[in-house]
C-alpha cells in the first residue's frame, strides 16, 4: 500500500500504538518518517499529530535526524505557536 492513502493521524496512531506496546519495527518508523519527511507541507498536520510521532519515536529510541529537523522548522516557521500545547 501507499502511506499516502493514510491520513497524518491515522500514522500518528500507528507509531503511537506501536510505541506504547513496546513493540519493535525499526523498518515501519524509518518507512513513516521518510514518508513524512518527503511529504511537502507538514501543514495538514495537526499538531497532536507531530507531537505522538516525536513522542513514539523517542519512547521506542529510533532515530531519524531528518524527521525531527523537518517537524523543529515546521514549528518555528508557524506563525502560531499557541497551537502547540
Amino acid at each position: 500500500g501507499n502511506l499516502g492513502e493514510f491520513k497524518p493521524q491515522d500514522l500518528s496512531n500507528i507509531l503511537w500504538a506501536f510505541a506504547k506496546s513496546k513493540e519493535s519495527h525499526p523498518r515501519l518508523f524509518e518507512k513513516v518518517a521518510d514518508h513524512i519527511v518527503d511529504h511537502g507541507n507538514l501543514g495538514e498536520f495537526k499538531p497532536q499529530d507531530l507531537s505522538n510521532i516525536l513522542w513514539a519515536f523517542a519512547k521506542s529510541k529510533e532515530s531519524h535526524p531528518r524527521l525531527f529537523e523537518k517537524v523543529a522548522d515546521h514549528i518555528v516557521d508557524h506563525g502560531n505557536l499557541g497551537e502547540f500545547k
